[in-house]
């Protein structure tokens, strides 16, 4: 059996709403934003800042559905600002086709579409 790394689920250009560089680390992600890309409590995600290019991996933590929260955590704080945009990207390993869910949202973090 082959397996695969392919892109399961990705939230595009979700806006950063605050950066805590004393928390113990990962992103903490709207509850609502993490079940409509596919993204599980703890999983491993790509953030990619579109605003400067800063490129990094962490795991997802979930805030409050309806919040539009969009947090950096620990280290990864340091690499983001509050108000940049970023894509947050999941994958996962297979041998079967994956559907692959894109969140597309507003400078509110509110959904706007899905798209899979």
């Amino acid at each position: 059996m082959k397996l695969i790394s392919v892109c399961k689920g990705k939230i595009h250009r979700a806006t950063v709403t605050s950066c805590d560089v004393n928390y113990e680390g990962s992103i903490t992600v709207d509850q609502d934003l993490l079940d409509a890309a596919g993204i599980v409590d703890g999983e491993l995600v790509h953030v990619w800042n579109i605003s400067n290019g800063e490129r990094l991996e962490t795991y997802a933590i979930p805030a409050e559905r309806g919040s539009g929260i969009v947090c950096l955590n620990g280290a990864a704080a340091l690499r983001c600002g509050v108000g940049d945009k970023i894509i947050i990207a999941a994958f996962c390993l297979t041998d079967e086709p994956v559907r692959r869910k894109v969140v597309l949202v507003d400078d509110n973090n509110r959904i706007t579409k899905i798209v899979s």
